[in-house]
């Protein structure tokens, strides 16, 4: 188990103007010593290629894993029997969503399946994914004042980074594993949209039309495959695709209760 102190409240903005859930003071006494057995981020890709009946797809997606008796049994079967969750979407820019909460019971996790609903869809043209991982690694983690036994982070999207070379998008996955996280990844892979990524040049925020040096880009390759190469990452690591947006809920709700039990990852073979 580790520790990660910092502020006893910390506020993060929801999109827009609404306030964020954060952990109440008194939830933090009466965990004691005990903690969560996991800290649980979810990140989710809200960039261009996200329309409102994807985003729909997502979030009834999320609220839907964390109102499934399988995803509950897991949270409340754990040797503390509860978890912390917290939400960030993300595009040009990473906004917290639902800050850190805790999930203990069906009750608790129908609040924040409430709350997921209830997100407005954040506008964004591009794939920031690095940015989003440095929010996770300065911000998210280190606000985290009750001890946890694992910190866990889901990444989904439909597409590479395309504001962040390489280098830089190592760097960023790499300051969150130095935490002790581990980063699991859900690439949504669309028929005949993404079957094949990272050939040509991007645009990205502050480059123009210029081609990044050393970008991920350089070569074709699947989005499965890239999530493999340049995301996820820490120990029990995994990689659970979905197909299509309409997969979405299925495979988050598999995914959560594999993360939350702490069980063997599936085999990359069962995922093909």
């Amino acid at each position: 188990m580790f520790y990660i102190a910092a502020l006893s409240l910390i506020f993060f903005p929801l999109c827009l103007t609404v306030a964020v859930v954060h952990v109440e003071s008194t939830y933090a006494k009466a965990l004691g010593d005990d903690g969560v057995d996991i800290a649980l981020i979810v990140s989710v890709d809200v960039s261009q290629s996200v329309d409102a009946g994807r985003y729909r797809l997502q979030m009834e997606g999320i609220a839907k894993a964390l109102e499934d008796p399988s995803v509950i049994a897991a949270i409340t079967g754990g040797t503390r029997g509860s978890i912390m969750f917290s939400m960030i979407t993300w595009a040009d820019q990473a906004n917290v969503a639902i800050g850190w909460h805790p999930i203990a019971s069906a009750k608790d996790a129908a609040t924040i399946a409430s709350l997921v609903r209830q997100i407005p869809q954040q506008s964004g043209e591009f794939t920031c994914l690095a940015r989003m991982l440095h929010t996770v690694s300065v911000s998210i983690i280190p606000s985290l004042r009750v001890p946890v036994g694992r910190f866990v982070v889901d990444v989904s999207g439909d597409g590479i980074d395309n504001c962040t070379d390489t280098d830089g998008l190592h760097a960023e996955r790499d300051a969150v594993l130095a935490l002790g996280a581990t980063i699991n990844g859900l690439p949504i892979l669309v028929k005949g949209e993404n079957d094949v990524v990272g050939a040509g040049a991007y645009r990205a925020p502050g480059f123009g039309l210029k081609e990044l040096s050393r970008a991920p880009d350089l070569e074709a390759t699947t989005l499965d495959q890239w999530y493999r190469d340049h995301v996820v990452g820490g120990p029990d690591t995994f990689l659970l695709p979905a197909r299509g947006y309409e997969d979405f809920a299925r495979a988050l709700r598999q995914k959560f209760v594999t993360e939350i039990s702490a069980i063997p990852p599936p085999s990359p073979h069962a995922l093909q």
